[in-house]
């Protein structure tokens, strides 16, 4: 058995505005690091938290990172002590799958270091453990993601059925994150709590017109459907400069433009890298008018998900 391995699980836009709660993607570039090590203690322990500028629970049944973990102990090896290393490389309250990043590196490098080989279907379960910390509620839009890679859709909740949805390889991703945080617990509790039926159809559309775009490639159908008539008007509000930078993308040729999660980032989608670059570039000038600072990022839409990298 080896005695240190460390995992990297990616950033991940989740809902891509008609699929509240059943769809997402994972993102180049930005990630979560977590190394985990065998320890004489019995349990999970936090070791160290680098890379982030909230604080963050260092006990680790408080910590997103900590409970997947426990849990693989307690179901896999009882008595068994390992100690975890959480680099942040995803802003907490972002809207780009921080919460969720954290939980899917921290299991899969126990999973390694323990030799468990559990299903990434396993490893799902194991990993909403620690997403429940953050949202309150059991969601894998960005879970599943960023475990799978490439674009998910989230068929059924009870069982949890993920599919995996083609995508045009010329599709591509602007992301922009103005640097506030919105805690997806609040961001969920502003959601109505009951939607009328023209909306339930209109979203309904929606999502199936996505997913048919998807697979056919038809970037007007992509397009046309990424509206979101239930998420988004309760929390556009929660965004400075949202209606600005949304305006901004579509102008610039985005086929459709959201809010990424629960927010504060927005993603918008284009049928080129160049084109997500005139996009995102345009979305941070409307937002450098509020004075709000911003991270931008252009990503293929569905990039590679977690894995072992030492």
């Amino acid at each position: 058995m080896v005695k240190e391995v460390t995992a990297f699980a990616p950033a991940s836009v989740s809902n891509v505005s008609c699929g509240f709660d059943i769809m997402g993607f994972a993102l180049e570039g930005p990630g979560d690091t977590v190394t985990a090590r065998l320890s004489t203690q019995p349990g999970v322990r936090i070791g160290s938290i680098s890379g982030c500028t909230s604080p963050l629970p260092v006990d680790a049944s408080g910590n997103t990172a900590g409970p997947p973990v426990i849990a693989l102990l307690r179901q896999c090896v009882p008595g068994t002590g390992v100690e975890i290393d959480i680099c942040k490389g995803i802003p907490v309250g972002g809207g780009i799958g921080s919460s969720a990043a954290s939980a899917v590196a921290a299991v899969v490098a126990a999973d390694a270091l323990l030799g468990t080989n559990l299903s990434r279907e396993e490893l799902l379960e194991l990993a909403i453990e620690g997403e429940k910390i953050a949202g309150g509620s059991v969601h894998v839009d960005n879970l599943s993601p960023c475990l799978w890679g490439g674009f998910v859709l989230v068929r059924g909740y009870n069982p949890i059925d993920i599919v995996s949805i083609s995508v045009p390889d010329s599709l591509f991703c602007s992301v922009i994150s103005p640097r506030i945080e919105i805690k997806t617990e609040h961001a969920r509790k502003i959601l109505p709590k009951a939607i009328p039926m023209e909306d339930v159809i209109t979203q309904t559309g929606n999502a199936a017109g996505l997913i048919a775009g998807m697979f056919t490639g038809d970037f007007p159908l992509i397009g046309r459907s990424l509206r979101d008539v239930i998420a988004e008007p309760a929390r556009a509000h929660l965004i400075p400069g949202f209606t600005l930078m949304k305006e901004a993308a579509l102008a610039h040729g985005a086929l459709g433009c959201g809010i990424s999660g629960s927010g504060p980032s927005l993603f918008a989608l284009a049928s080129s890298r160049d084109d997500a670059g005139k996009i995102v570039s345009a979305m941070g000038n409307a937002l450098a008018v509020t004075g709000c600072g911003y991270a931008t990022l252009v990503s293929c839409v569905g990039a590679r998900g977690a894995r072992v990298i030492s």
